[in-house]
């Protein structure tokens, strides 16, 4: 068993105490006094220590840090065509393989404990996952709409039953591209597959203004309406940006009980807009966050998402304040978590133990008063000290 001390804090509650972690579950949450009488074999933090939930990156794409600052102030179309689609024909398995573990192990150094991962070569992502100890739900990238041979559907429904079953870190998603790179039939094919094994779908939703359009020319039909059609509109689904979608869209998908992944700062920095959160949270969406790639985001750092999620919530809502940080702090893990359907995200007896320690004894964290407010807007991912994943530790802070 191991223990993790200081101060713990998730999305119910702030108080000092130990977790204690026996095999892949919290075992317990106690006073730190009692933390003698159960036997632990390690213990870490202490004093000046933030004891959180793994953060819950839920829409990334790890092998892109390969692309990170190239394609700089082009619009997603043009930054899609131009320049990551031709570079993407060239990848190797090889080159997949270093670039994914790149990714993962700069995911994993800013306090992702879970990754949910839409790439090609999905393959070799989920080996170094596994190797590297995230907990990762990956979906090879799927499209018929756009002759791209690394997104063959053949490929995408191989890799999910090879994996399928396979391994206790590596879970699977179905991953259409969008939904203008997908056919009606192909979206209607990944649906049954879905209700047949209860994987989630994975798509990027309204990320563009011609993705709409070409929606809307083809069925007369919304991305929403489209994927409603296709039977993918229920809790399975994990949309991806939704920056184009209008009111009643987001009302239908309250109503059908998806999760909408935000994405704050690729929707800004490709399309100078994104969508009004408090909105969203206000009709019910459950709103997850994600990093989205190392381009054009520049870095796979849930802290800077939260923080810029909040900032920007505050733009779109026309007020200040208009998500509080206990809100954004919720998105990135027990949100988080009820998009990919884990028991993750709080720190109770019976959760997942993959958690993360913070190193605190810094001058940002001063005073510790509103401690969520440190957590989205003075915390970075270099804070992070130690990361535990499915009950192990997997990260040492490297110097």
């Amino acid at each position: 068993m191991l223990a993790l001390v200081g101060k713990l804090v998730d999305y119910r509650s702030v108080r000092n105490g130990a977790v204690i972690v026996e095999d892949n579950i919290i075992r317990a949450v106690v006073p730190v006094e009692e933390l003698r009488e159960w036997g632990v074999d390690e213990v870490y933090g202490g004093e000046n220590y933030l004891v959180i939930p793994g953060l819950i990156n839920a829409h990334t794409h790890v092998a892109m840090a390969k692309f990170r600052g190239l394609g700089e102030d082009l619009p997603t179309e043009e930054w899609l065509e131009k320049i990551i689609w031709p570079m993407e024909l060239e990848w190797t398995r090889r080159e997949i393989r270093k670039w994914a573990e790149i990714g993962i192990k700069e995911a994993l150094m800013n306090g992702s404990t879970t990754i949910n991962d839409h790439y090609f070569f999905a393959d070799e992502i989920a080996k170094v996952a596994e190797r590297l100890g995230v907990r990762a739900f990956i979906g090879q990238t799927v499209m018929d709409e756009v002759d791209f041979s690394p997104a063959s559907p053949d490929e995408g429904f191989r890799f999910f039953r090879r994996w399928q079953n396979k391994s206790e870190l590596v879970k699977l998603t179905l991953a259409p591209h969008a939904t203008n790179t997908v056919s009606l039939d192909l979206l209607r094919e990944i649906a049954e597959l879905s209700e047949e094994t209860g994987a989630r779908v994975h798509i990027h939703l309204a990320q563009s203004r011609a993705e709409v359009s070409e929606v809307r020319r083809r069925y007369g039909l919304s991305p929403v309406g489209l994927l409603e059609r296709a039977g993918l509109l229920n809790g399975r689904l994990i949309g991806v940006h939704g920056v184009y979608l209008d009111d009643s869209d987001f009302r239908s998908l309250a109503k059908a009980g998806p999760s909408l992944v935000h994405c704050p700062t690729s929707n800004v920095k490709l399309e100078a807009q994104t969508v009004n959160l408090r909105k969203l949270l206000d009709l019910g969406l459950n709103v997850a966050l994600g990093n989205d790639s190392p381009n054009p985001t520049g870095i796979l750092d849930p802290f800077l998402e939260m923080r810029t999620a909040g900032i920007v919530a505050n733009l779109t809502a026309g007020r200040a304040h208009a998500v509080p940080a206990r809100e954004l702090f919720g998105m990135a893990t027990v949100r988080g978590a009820h998009a990919l359907g884990l028991k993750a995200g709080l720190i109770e007896p019976g959760y997942l133990a993959d958690l993360v320690l913070i190193n605190a004894d810094k001058p940002w964290f001063r005073p510790i008063e509103n401690v969520y407010s440190l957590l989205v807007y003075s915390v970075r991912g270099s804070d992070v000290e130690k990361v535990v994943v499915n009950g192990r530790p997997v990260h040492r802070k490297i110097y």
